[in-house]
């Protein structure tokens, strides 16, 4: 597999960014920023290293694991209420096109380890 060239990890990257970045125009609390910030920043990182180094397995895996981890954060840390609201359905949205980025990134790898993909050619 080439470097750089997964859209699909651009998305998880933009993502990611966007979660680290909402608290500043979302309501929000201390735990639940520092939760989306801390989250964010992961994201951001594994999809960088997942676009650096596209044959790595666990880059696609931990996309997906930070997917579920932004979905279950706002019961988890707190912030589903009516007050954080709006981080809330930011933390599911990002969740869910971190897990589908994930899933997919993953199915692909995949492949290609097993010859089938496109990165079978060399």
């Amino acid at each position: 597999m080439r470097k750089w060239t997964h859209p699909q990890d651009f998305v998880a990257l933009v993502a990611g960014v966007y979660a680290a970045l909402s608290p500043i125009w979302t309501s929000t609390t201390t735990k639940a920023s520092w939760t989306m910030v801390v989250l964010g920043v992961l994201t951001a990182a594994v999809a960088i290293a997942s676009l650096a180094r596209p044959d790595m397995m666990s880059s696609e895996g931990a996309l997906a694991v930070l997917g579920i981890a932004f979905i279950v954060a706002p019961w988890v840390m707190s912030y589903s209420g009516s007050s954080t609201r709006a981080l809330a359905w930011t933390s599911w949205i990002v969740g869910i096109v971190t897990l589908a980025v994930g899933a997919r990134d993953l199915q692909m790898t995949r492949s290609a380890h097993r010859g089938g993909g496109v990165a079978a050619a060399h």
